[in-house]
C-alpha cells in the first residue's frame, strides 16, 4: 500500500519560490506555505506545505483521520529546501489539523500546529484550521489616501488597547471583533484619536501573556472571531478614518509544544545555544536571525499584517533585546559577535531588511520601534546607517516625566532638569511619547495614583501631564483607561472601570483628553514639525523657582505658532510675563477649564503683546497661569486695528 495513499504530489511553490525561500528573500511565504484550498484535476481539497528539514517523515493528522497519520504522509521537495508538501482531496475549509513530524534527531515525534495557519482553534485548544480568507474590503478610499492620515507630518494621537479587556459583556466574556467594530470604533472616533494600537492580536495560547507570547504569526486570535471578523473591524476603523497599528513580536516566542520551539526535533527557528537562543526575562526563545528562512518567515509575517490585513503600522516589540547579545545577561552568559562586540549583527541585518521591504513595497505605512537604549539612528533611513524605522518610542521621556510628576510640587524646583532634559535629544529620532500598558502593571499602579496631593491636585496633575505631553515635540500614545483616570492597575481578565465616568473628576479627564485630541488635530503647529527642531523654540526653560516652562510650537506657517505654558505647582501665577512676537494672543486651551473639573482660572480675554522686551524678543505678554495646568495661546486678528479702520471709514 502506498504510504501516501491519501496525499497526492502537488506544489504551489515554483522552482523560483524555493530558491527565494532558501536565500531568505521570499516575503510572501503565506501564499505558498501552510494550507490552501485548491482544485486539482477537477477535485477539490487542500494543499499543505511545511518547512521541516530535519524530519524523516511528516504526516497530516486531524479529525478527518482520527489523528492517525498513516496514509497521510507529505512528500519532501526535491530542491533541498526542507519543505514537505502534498494535496489531500476532500479536506475543506474549517478542517482542524496538525503536522506529525518524525524527526531524524533521536527519533523524536512531535505534533505541531502550522506556522503559516491563518486560523487556529480557540485556546486552550491548539490545532490549526484550514481556512481560505473570503472577505471583500471596503477601504479602498482609505488606502488610496492613507498618506493624508499616516505620514510623519500628520497628527498621531494613539489609543493603545488590549482587545480582550477594553470592555466586556455582562457575562464577563470579551467583546468580539464585530462588537468592537461597533463600540470601540465609535468611542475612538468620539474621543478624537487618530490611530488605535492593539496589543498583539496574533494567536497566542496564554491569555496572560497579553499576546506577547505568540504562536500564530499569520492568524488573528480566534478568541474574538474569524479572520474575516478581524478584517471587518479594521475596515470599520478605516471607514471612520482611524489608522490601525498592530504590536508585532519578532523578538521571541514561547516553548509551547504545538508551537515553533524544537519544531522538527531540532532548534529550527531558535538558536541552539541558550546563550543566544533563550530569553531569561520572558522564559522564551530567540529567533535565529542569521538563518535565511527565518528572516523570510518573519518578514512575510510583517507583510501579511500590513498587506493582507490592511494594517497601517507595526509597533515592533522589544527591539532593544534584539540589538544586544548581552541584553539581560551576566558575564559569561552571552556570546560576542565575530568582532568581539555585544551588537547582534544578524538581528541588525534583519531589522534593516524588514524596514526596507515594508517601506519599499507598501504605500503610507509606518514601523515603530519599542527601543529603550541610546542606539543611534533607530528611526533614520538605512542608507544613512539607521535601522529604517519610521518612529521610536521615547522611553527616556516617559521615565523622566513620571519620576518628576511623582514628586511633591514643592520639591519640583530642585528637579527642573528632569522635565526639560528630553528636549536635549528630542530631535535625534522621530519620537512617539508613550504612556503605555507597561506603566500601569506589575505594581506600578495607575497613573492617577502616582500623582501627589489631595484629590483635586491629583487630577489636576494628570490633566497637566497630558497637556504637557500633547504639547511636547513628537507624537502621543496613551493606554486605555488613562483617558478616564482609571484608579486600579490594568487587569487583562476584567473590563476597564467605565462606572468611574459617573464621577466628575473622571468625566473631566475624559473631556480633557477629547479636548486635547481636537486641538492637536486642528493646530498644525502641534504636528507639522513634530520631529524637527524647526517645530520648537524655548521661551523660558530655566524658571525652576516657579516650576514653570514656556515654549513655542511651530508649524510651516508662522501664523500658526502656539505658545505653551506649563505650571507644575498649585500656585496661581498672576501677571506672569513671557517674551513673545508681536500680535494679539488668545488662550485656545486650558487644562484648568471647569469643563475638565478644573478651577476655571485663566485668560478669558485676548492679550495684546506689549513693547517690553523679554526672553530675547521685542514684545512680551502678562499672563495668568492657572495652578497645575497647561495653557496654549494662539495669535488672533487685532480687533482694535479693525475698529480703527472702521472708524476712519
Amino acid at each position: 500500500m502506498d504510504q501516501h495513499q491519501h496525499v497526492k504530489t502537488h506544489s504551489l511553490l515554483s522552482e523560483f519560490d524555493g530558491e527565494l525561500f532558501k536565500s531568505g528573500k521570499h516575503f510572501k511565504l503565506y501564499e505558498v506555505l501552510g494550507s490552501h484550498l485548491i482544485e486539482k484535476e477537477g477535485k477539490k481539497g487542500t494543499q499543505f506545505a511545511v518547512w521541516a528539514p530535519n524530519a524523516n517523515k511528516v504526516q497530516l493528522i486531524g479529525d478527518f483521520n482520527f489523528w492517525n497519520g498513516e496514509g497521510y504522509e507529505l512528500y519532501p521537495r526535491w530542491d533541498g529546501s526542507g519543505i514537505w508538501e502534498g494535496f489531500v482531496e476532500g479536506i475543506e475549509k474549517g478542517t482542524v489539523y496538525k503536522y506529525k513530524i518524525h524527526s531524524n534527531n533521536n527519533g523524536q515525534i512531535l505534533e505541531k500546529g502550522d506556522p503559516f495557519a491563518m486560523h487556529w482553534e480557540v485556546p486552550p485548544k491548539t490545532a490549526s484550521i484550514v481556512w481560505e480568507i473570503d472577505y471583500k474590503w471596503k477601504d479602498s478610499k482609505w488606502l488610496k489616501n492613507r498618506n493624508q492620515h499616516n505620514d510623519l507630518n500628520k497628527p498621531y494621537s494613539v489609543y493603545e488597547v488590549h482587545l480582550g479587556s477594553w470592555k466586556r459583556n455582562k457575562d464577563g466574556t470579551s467583546l468580539s471583533y464585530r462588537q468592537l467594530a461597533k463600540d470601540l470604533v465609535k468611542y475612538t472616533k468620539e474621543m478624537g484619536y487618530t490611530h488605535i494600537e492593539f496589543l498583539p492580536v496574533m494567536e497566542h495560547p496564554f491569555f496572560g501573556s497579553w499576546g506577547y507570547q505568540c504562536t500564530g504569526y499569520f492568524a488573528p486570535s480566534s478568541r474574538y472571531g474569524t479572520p474575516e471578523d478581524f478584517f471587518y473591524m479594521i475596515d470599520a476603523f478605516h471607514k471612520a478614518e482611524i489608522g490601525v497599528i498592530l504590536d508585532w513580536v519578532p523578538s521571541h516566542f514561547p516553548s509551547d509544544a504545538h508551537g515553533l520551539f524544537n519544531f522538527d526535533g531540532t532548534h529550527l527557528y531558535e538558536h541552539a545555544d541558550p546563550r543566544q537562543g533563550y530569553h531569561p526575562d520572558w522564559n522564551s526563545y530567540i529567533f535565529n536571525y542569521g538563518r535565511n528562512e527565518i528572516r523570510a518567515f518573519l518578514i512575510s509575517s510583517a507583510m501579511f499584517w500590513l498587506d493582507v490585513c490592511h494594517a497601517d503600522g507595526l509597533r515592533v516589540d522589544a527591539v532593544a533585546s534584539m540589538l544586544y547579545l548581552d541584553y539581560s545577561r551576566k558575564e559569561g552568559e552571552w556570546i560576542p559577535n565575530q568582532y568581539g562586540g555585544r551588537e547582534n549583527l544578524e538581528a541588525l541585518g534583519f531589522l534593516k531588511e524588514l524596514n526596507e521591504t515594508v517601506y519599499g513595497n507598501l504605500e503610507g505605512v509606518q514601523t515603530i520601534a519599542e527601543e529603550s537604549t541610546a542606539w543611534p539612528g533607530v528611526s533614520r533611513p538605512t542608507y544613512l546607517g539607521g535601522l529604517g524605522f519610521g518612529m521610536k518610542w521615547m522611553m527616556g521621556w516617559m521615565h523622566d516625566t513620571l519620576e518628576y510628576f511623582k514628586k511633591d510640587p514643592y520639591y519640583r524646583q530642585h528637579h527642573h532638569n528632569d522635565i526639560t532634559f528630553s528636549l536635549n535629544y528630542a530631535f535625534s529620532e522621530n519620537f512617539m511619547l508613550p504612556l503605555s500598558h507597561d506603566e500601569v502593571v506589575h505594581g506600578k499602579g495607575p497613573l492617577i495614583d502616582r500623582m501627589p496631593g489631595d484629590e483635586w491636585q491629583r487630577f489636576a496633575n494628570l490633566r497637566l501631564l497630558y497637556g504637557y505631553m500633547y504639547a511636547h515635540p513628537g507624537v502621543n500614545l496613551v493606554f486605555m483607561g488613562g483617558e478616564i483616570g482609571q484608579t486600579t492597575e490594568w487587569k487583562h481578565d476584567y473590563s476597564l472601570d467605565w462606572h468611574l465616568l459617573d464621577f466628575a473628576p473622571h468625566k473631566g479627564i475624559q473631556a480633557l483628553t477629547k479636548g486635547l485630541n481636537n486641538i492637536y488635530k486642528s493646530e498644525p503647529a502641534l504636528y507639522e514639525n513634530s520631529f524637527t527642531a524647526e517645530g520648537f523654540e524655548w521661551i523660558e526653560l530655566n524658571d525652576h523657582k516657579n516650576s514653570v516652562l514656556s515654549f513655542i510650537r511651530k508649524g510651516k506657517d508662522p501664523k500658526d505658532d502656539i505658545i505653551v505654558v506649563c505650571n507644575f505647582t498649585p500656585v496661581v501665577r498672576e501677571n506672569y510675563q513671557i517674551g513673545v512676537n508681536e500680535g494679539v494672543w488668545k488662550e485656545v486651551f486650558n487644562s484648568d477649564d471647569t469643563l475638565y473639573w478644573g478651577s476655571g482660572i485663566g485668560n478669558k480675554e485676548s492679550l495684546k503683546a506689549a513693547k517690553k522686551p523679554m526672553h530675547g524678543r521685542n514684545m512680551s505678554l502678562k499672563l495668568t497661569v492657572p495652578p497645575l495646568a497647561t495653557i496654549m495661546l494662539k495669535r488672533v486678528p487685532d480687533e482694535s486695528k479693525k475698529a480703527s479702520k472702521a472708524k476712519k471709514k
